[in-house]
Order: structure tokens, then sequence, then C-alpha cells
């Protein structure tokens, strides 16, 4: 972490909180020239006043600094490893520590403040960052606050180091020693849910020497009480634990005892059910795959999650290249339990989404020791940490109550979805000798499938219950409450990227489909993953290449056709010229206008000639702003526009689809270089971190140029060489 806040050394920040509410009431205590404050409207009102106040709205801070772990597989090296206890004990070199590179403070019996810590009230979470100052050799300050309309209930604070900020102009010629030099550490606290106190923000770089004894004398230090002296620790429950990151030289944090003890020799006392289930030789894997993997790529990141016995619990794992393809195809993401739900030997989670060919991609695996709501938070925290804190659109999942409650503390702001063809299964499982129905079965799909209204749907299900005596079915009714998660008719306003076709209820979320079974053990897993890999993203390549240098058989003379076979991949091209050779299909007609938005009705018939089947499908269509929907939703839930839509835009005369109808994700002819964005542009010159960052996250720009073709090497390696001897000569010359 550094001093410029427009720059951190880890993944760059997104602003995910909205701007501060006009409500809010800030009190400068003891305040400077430079404040800056970060507001997130919790829906009470507040009151704001103050001047000099500037707004910092970079929302949720993610520090990437934590994931970039430089460690040796799954050894007892603690170097830039962070842990904050459940249990909050501390026992001589297993301190709680933090890297202390670059300036940024540590402490012996006081761990750093971290994003999610918690505490029990304002007081408890001053006392602490108090006594972590004063151990450390600063004082703190109250740099800002706000309090709550009318009842002056404090919301939130800024605590700063004393030397933030600099002198005001009728401090300048006081006589004074000037103290401040404008360092920037600093902890932003918020109260949350009434009686706790969260840390949203953190920043622990300094800019200036600890000096011990004139902290003893600062003001903040001299009121510290005896409850201020006594070790303040925060509270980490199951809702806000903080990864585990920690390893100690006594316990193999891969669940087995010491490294050099006998595997499976582990405590009776240990609660095997709370922590993952490996067999002998399964710990030595673990921590040869993660060895291998960082020594090939750098910015590969695993993160591991111990109990209190110091054993495994769950371990998370991400290469660069899925962190880099999730800033393109980060909308939609498949969360696979399907080894997990269903007992296979390896309890894997697999983070999927699909990408611009609508091929299956990974981005992340995780190792659970159980399908519980604990250790599905830790899991989604891991994963969105290393996300940059960027959640995406619509997650996708298996029907399970304690999953669907970490999505809802994890990704509130997502669309949370269920599989429906799991939805499906499950459902006709559960129906004893009903799923041998013939019948039964054709009258589920055609309700399932086949309405595009939501009465059509209630009124299609209430006739099935009824006909087949469901009524007292509880696990059905259950399901029933679930609806809008998992049918069709309740989704059209979710995107869906293709990764689920509501015609049928195929998904194509399972990654390892067909090479994990439920007796791979992990040896044969982590054996076939690199390799199933490696050929994921080679059939990208080829993908890449067949539609660049292809041109796809149009069957039509539509112009629809002809303007997408030069934009789209040939995968989802080819799906799309399905909607355009449908479209003389259709009748149309105008139903209903309202300005320039006029409604058509659409009469699409199942097979020529065949008038007992005509489905009607309504289209708005807005003139004035080009906007177009159809009652199919087929764009949300495929990424690209229906016949029906297409219809009616011929009808209008539109001769090219509308710029927003065209996805870039689908694009053949948008650049995708997959390196995870590392930070900003705006780099301090003074500070050697950012020009290590600034430089690598452009070298590895030219390297994934350099990988295009023979040609593209040639001239990247020989740009290396003639940038390397410049920059040798520079050098010479301070020799």
């Amino acid at each position: 972490m550094t001093g410029d806040p427009a720059f951190s050394t880890g993944d760059h920040h997104h602003a995910l909180s909205p701007s501060p509410p006009p409500n809010l009431l800030i009190t400068m205590e003891e305040g400077s020239q430079n404040s800056e404050q970060l507001f997130e409207d919790d829906g009470n009102e507040l009151e704001m006043e103050g001047n000099d106040i500037d707004i910092d709205s970079n929302g949720l801070d993610i520090e990437g600094n934590c994931l970039d772990i430089e460690s040796n597989g799954l050894q007892d090296d603690c170097d830039g490893m962070l842990e904050i206890d459940d249990n909050h004990e501390s026992n001589g070199d297993d301190a709680t520590a933090v890297s202390i590179e670059n300036g940024i403070s540590q402490g012996k019996n006081y761990p750093p403040p971290v994003v999610g810590m918690e505490f029990e009230s304002y007081d408890d979470a001053y006392n602490y960052y108090n006594c972590y100052a004063k151990e450390l050799g600063f004082a703190i300050r109250v740099k800002s606050s706000w309090t709550k309309r009318n009842s002056k209930e404090k919301r939130g604070a800024v605590l700063c180091c004393n030397c933030e900020g600099f002198k005001t102009i009728k401090e300048a010629n006081s006589r004074r020693k000037e103290t401040r030099t404008g360092c920037l550490a600093m902890i932003r606290l918020r109260l949350v849910e009434s009686n706790r106190w969260r840390v949203d923000e953190v920043k622990l770089e300094h800019n200036h020497l600890f000096d011990h004894e004139r902290a003893q004398n600062c003001k903040s230090h001299k009121k510290m009480d005896a409850v201020a002296k006594r070790k303040v620790e925060p509270t980490v429950d199951v809702e806000v634990r903080t990864i585990k990151l920690y390893r100690t030289s006594t316990a193999d944090p891969v669940g087995y005892g010491n490294l050099n003890s006998l595997e499976g020799e582990i405590s009776e006392t240990v609660d095997r059910s709370k922590r993952l289930k490996l067999n002998k030789g399964d710990s030595q894997i673990i921590y040869d795959f993660f060895s291998r993997i960082q020594l090939t790529s750098p910015n590969f990141v695993y993160l591991i999650d111990l109990n209190d016995e110091g054993c495994l619990r769950n371990v998370f794992w991400i290469d660069s290249r899925s962190r880099a393809a999730y800033g393109y195809f980060g909308d939609v993401v498949a969360v696979d339990t399907t080894c997990l739900s269903n007992k296979y030997e390896i309890p894997l989670v697999a983070f999927v989404g699909v990408n611009h060919h609508g091929q299956s991609i990974l981005l992340g695996c995780g190792l659970l020791a159980d399908d519980t709501f604990e250790s599905y938070v830790w899991l989604f925290r891991a994963w969105l940490t290393c996300m940059s804190g960027r959640s995406p659109q619509t997650i996708i999942t298996d029907h399970c109550r304690a999953m669907q409650s970490a999505i809802s503390e994890v990704f509130p702001r997502a669309h949370h979805r269920l599989h429906l063809s799991h939805v499906m299964q499950s459902l006709f499982e559960n129906l004893g000798e009903l799923q041998e129905s013939d019948v039964f079965q054709m009258i589920l799909n055609r309700t399932v499938y086949e309405t595009v209204k939501v009465d059509e749907f209630e009124m299609g299900w209430d006739d099935m219950i009824r006909r087949f005596g469901l009524a007292n079915h509880a696990w059905l009714c259950t399901l029933y409450e679930e609806r809008e998660r998992w049918a069709p008719v309740y989704q059209k306003d979710t995107f869906f990227a293709g990764m689920c076709t509501f015609e049928n209820g195929e998904f194509r979320s399972s990654f390892f489909d067909g090479f994990v079974h439920k007796q791979t053990s992990l040896k044969e897993f982590f054996g076939k993953y690199e390799l199933l890999v490696q050929e994921e993203r080679k059939t990208e390549a080829i993908n890449d290449l067949e539609s660049r240098d292809s041109s796809p058989l149009l069957k039509t003379r539509c112009f629809y056709e002809l303007q997408l076979s030069k934009l789209y991949t040939n995968e989802i091209f080819r799906r799309f010229q399905d909607e355009v050779v449908m479209m003389p299909c259709f009748s149309i007609t105008q139903v209903h206008a309202s300005g320039p938005v006029i409604t058509y009705m659409i009469k699409e018939q199942e097979a020529e000639g065949d008038r007992s089947n005509i489905k009607n499908f309504e289209v708005m269509h807005d003139k004035a702003g080009t906007e177009i929907r159809c009652i199919c939703s087929c764009f949300n839930f495929n990424g690209y526009l229906c016949r029906h839509c297409l219809c009616v835009l011929h009808y209008n005369g539109v001769e090219e689809i509308p710029f927003q109808y065209i996805l870039s994700r689908w694009r053949k002819d948008f650049k995708r270089l997959y390196i995870p964005e590392l930070g900003s542009n705006n780099i301090d010159i003074s500070n050697p971190v950012q020009w290590f960052d600034h430089l690598h996250r452009r070298a590895m720009q030219v390297v994934e140029e350099g990988m295009i073709s023979q040609d593209h090497y040639t001239v990247a390696w020989q740009a290396f060489k003639e940038s390397l001897n410049k920059v040798r000569l520079v050098a010479d010359k301070h020799v």
C-alpha cells in the first residue's frame, strides 16, 4: 500500500459505493485542509455540514497487496502474510504480522488494521488504533466524523496519523515546530447494524520516521486510560472473517501437524468436520502444485483458511490469466459445486464464465471443508478480493440455502439465479413415480419452457398441481417459493450471456465435466488440471484465428446477417444466424402506440403451414431512442437480438442493428490482453514500488502482444533488447 491515494501497489480498486448522501453531517475534529471521506448511504437520514471536504468516491477498497504472496508453496514462511485469528490469541513468534517493506508499519502485540475488522464500539476501535500507533511510535487524531440527524449519534469517522496534512496559512507564521508531513496513514470506520464498527479503508504507509519519545507525549496517548491500555482486538465473526493468510512454524497448513511429523498424525481433539478432508500424501500434492505454478506464473495467487488448531479448512487459487479474463467476461459467473454437493473424493468448487466464443472459461477454484455458510462466505470473499472487489452482474448456482445466504452477504447487488437444468433434474428425482409419466413431463416442460408471461406460468403450474395431486408435496412447495430464481419467465431482466439456454434447460457452465468423477483423487485432479486449462486456452486461440481469418457462409440476403458476420466470432454469429433464418416465419401487427413507443404483435408458426400452433410475441419499439425489446427476452438470455426484434426493425426500415445491441464481449475485432489491471497510470515518480508496478504492467502488455505470432515475437524481443541497452546507458552515466 502506498501513500498515493490515486495508486495502490496491488489491484486497483473500483468504486462500488454511491456518492455521499446530501444529508450527511461532517464534523471536523482537529481537522486539516486535506480531508478525504468515503460515505455509504445506509438508508438512514444523515446530515451534512462542514467545509473543505474532499469527497473520495473510491467505494469498496479491496487491497490487492494482500494477494501478491511471495511464498514457496505451503511452507512456514510468514513473509507478507496476514492473519486475524478467530480466537484472537498470540503466542510469541506466531504473532500476527504484515510485510514491512516500503515503510508499511508492523506491530508485535497489535495487528495492523485491515479492511473488514470489526469492533463492539467506537471507543474500542479508537483505542485499538491508538494502542497500535503508540506501539509503533506515532500519534493519531480524529480527522473527521459524521453523525445521524437529530440524535447526533456517531455513524462514522476517519482516524489519521498526527502528521497528516500541513499547516494552514494562519498557522504558517507560528513559532511552533512543524510536525505535519502530509502523511496519509489512516483508517476509516463505519457503524454497521447499529452495534458494530467496521474498518472500511486502511492506509498503512507513513512518509516519516517513527519517534517513540515524541509519540509518548502526544495528546492521543496521554489520554489513554486503563481501558485503552489493554489489548483491544477486533471481533471477526463468521460474516466478516478476514481471509487467513498466516502460516506458523508449528502447524502444517494443510492439516497434518508439523511437516516433519508423520502424515495423518493429528490430535484427536481437532474437529475433523471443520478441516479439509485430505488423504495421506495430499498435503505434499497441494504444496508441490502451488510451488510449481508460482515458479512459472508469478501472478498466481492462492489463499488458505486455517481453523483454530492450525489445520487447513479451505483453499482458493486463481492464476493471472483468469483474473484478467474476468475483466472482459465477468458479467455472468456460475459457481459449480457438483463435486462438493455430491460428495466427490475432492470437494472442488469452480468459478466459471463464458468467453467471446461461448466457451466455458475457468475463473478460479477452491477446495472446501464443507458446504456451510461459513465456508462459502470465506470462498466468495477470497474470490471477490482477487477480482478487485468487482461483483458480477449475475451469479448462477445450485439450489443450496447456505450458498444463497452467503451470496446475499458477499454479493448483495448481484442477481442470484439457480441452474434451471439442475432444478428440473431435482424436480423429477423428488417426484417418485411421476418422473416416469410422459404426460407429466410434457406438461411440466410446457409450463417452464414455453410460457412467456408470468400469469401463463402461474396458471400452468396451478393446473399441473391440481391434475397430479401435488398440493401437499412439501419439496415442490418450497421449490415454487423460489420460482423467481429459476423459472425463465421471471428472468427477463437478468443477463445470462448465453450460459443458460432456456429452450431446453441446457447449461454450459461445467468446466470439468468428463474430467472429474466421483472417485477422482486429488493427485489425479492436479495432474489433469494444468492440461485442461492449457487445452481451454489453446481452443480459444484457435477459435480466435478462425474467426479472424475466415468469413462465415451467409444463408440469407438480410443485412443484419452481413453486419454481424463482420463483427462477431464464428460461434456467436452462428447462433445469431439461426434467428435471422427464422425471420420470414412471422406476421406482424401494430397493436398499440404511445408517442414514439409502438407495440407490435408477432405471430410465429412453429412449422411452416401449421396454423394449429401459433405463438404470439409482443415487441416494443422506441423509434426515438432506437430501443427495442421482445417479451421472449432473447437479448438478455443470449446476448443478441431475437428474430422477433429483427422483424420489427426490418418492418420499420432500420438498416442496421443499433450499436447498443452489439456487445463487445462477442466481437472478434476487440483486442483482449489477458493481464490483470494492476493500478492507475498516475504514478508517484518518487516511489520505487510504483515504478516496478507500472513497468511490469507495460512489459507484460508487450509480452502478450509478442505471443500473437512469430513476427510479433521478433519485434517484441528486439524492442526489449534495445530498451535494455538504453537503460544500461543511463545507469553507466551514474556510475
